[in-house]
C-alpha cells in the first residue's frame, strides 16, 4: 500500500506562485509515472502535468510554460512549481503514482493523494 501525501497549497494573489510537493512512503519496487491533476468546483478532474521514471514530462496546454513538475526518485517524491499563477488555477490538486510492487510485476497500481487546495485570487 502506497500512502501519497501532498503538502504545500494555499491561498496566492493573480500572478503568485506556489510550489506543491508530494511524498510517497511505502514497501514497493519502484515508481513509473508521478503526476498531479487538480479538480474545480463543478469541473471534472484534469490533467495537470506528469512525469515519468526518465523524467519525460507532459503538460496541459493552460500550464505551459507556467508550471515545472520535477521529481527525485531516490526519494520517491514528486513537486510541482507553479508561477504566473491565475484564478483558473483555483483547484483542488492530487499528486498520482503508477508503482510496480515488485521486481517483475507485469501490473502498476495507480494511488492517489488526498489533495492539496490551491486558492488563486483576482
Amino acid at each position: 500500500q502506497v500512502q501519497l501525501v501532498e503538502s504545500g497549497g494555499g491561498l496566492v494573489q493573480l500572478g503568485g506562485f506556489l510550489r506543491l510537493s508530494c511524498a510517497a512512503p511505502g514497501n514497493f519496487f519502484s515508481i513509473n509515472t508521478l503526476g498531479w491533476y487538480r479538480k474545480a468546483p463543478g469541473n471534472q478532474r484534469e490533467l495537470v502535468a506528469t512525469v515519468t521514471a526518465g523524467r519525460l514530462t507532459n503538460y496541459a496546454e493552460s500550464v505551459k510554460g507556467r508550471f515545472t513538475i520535477s521529481r527525485d526518485n531516490a526519494q520517491n517524491t514528486v513537486n510541482l512549481q507553479m508561477n504566473s499563477l491565475k484564478p483558473a488555477d483555483t483547484a483542488l490538486y492530487f499528486c498520482n503514482a503508477d508503482v510496480r510492487s515488485y521486481r517483475g510485476a507485469s501490473m502498476l497500481y495507480r494511488y492517489w493523494g488526498q489533495g492539496t487546495q490551491v486558492t488563486v485570487s483576482s
